[in-house]
């Protein structure tokens, strides 16, 4: 599938957003993806999860963090026929709560709905290579840094777009006095 295509899809399903919003990174942007828009269509959600899926293989269990992650760790672990897990915040930590555990030495893919600056990424591997995992790959939807991030194992995503954000200081959206909005999973 062309990139130009996956872009109709957002465009079509309302997952490419403009305007001014507050990313979870707390950087600002004048595009935001909101991928739960995507996952509200399981056709679609099942070709590109199938995308990420058949990019990495040896793997023994699939995780995200909540809220981005569940359903596209769902979705992939269902392609590659093995369990999934995610990890959500528990006191202001990425933690694997519902008696979900992973074995010592698994090999774990991560992935996550979109990728700007890779933090919840990078919360969830830390986690898991604490409990004794091998994260072997990361995988996502979006894609926002261009490739920039490096998470140390190998990382695909279905689009990869540079998506230009700033850190609040620098925003020259808030310099023309528009109002930011934070419309993703963590809060106006």
């Amino acid at each position: 599938m062309t990139k130009e295509a996956i872009i109709d899809i957002f465009r079509q399903t309302g997952v490419m957003l403009e305007g001014h919003f507050l990313l979870t990174s707390g950087r600002h942007s004048d595009r935001y993806m909101q991928c739960a828009k995507l996952f509200q269509h399981a056709d679609i959600s099942e070709r590109f999860a199938k995308m990420l899926a058949e990019k990495f293989s040896g793997i023994d269990i699939v995780a995200g963090p909540a809220v981005g992650g569940i359903i596209l760790a769902y979705e992939v672990s269902r392609q590659l026929g093995i369990p999934n897990i995610f990890a959500e915040r528990e006191n202001g930590q990425m933690a694997l709560r519902r008696g979900f555990t992973v074995d010592k030495g698994a090999r774990v893919l991560v992935v996550e709905d979109v990728v700007t600056t890779g933090g919840s990424v990078k919360e969830v591997i830390a986690l898991l290579q604490s409990l004794g995992a091998e994260v072997s790959g990361v995988g996502c939807i979006v894609d926002r840094s261009g490739g920039a991030v490096d998470f140390g194992v190998p990382f695909h995503a279905v689009l990869p777009m540079e998506v230009v954000s700033y850190p609040p200081e620098d925003c020259p959206l808030c310099s023309q006095g528009l109002p930011a909005v934070k419309p993703g999973s963590r809060g106006l």
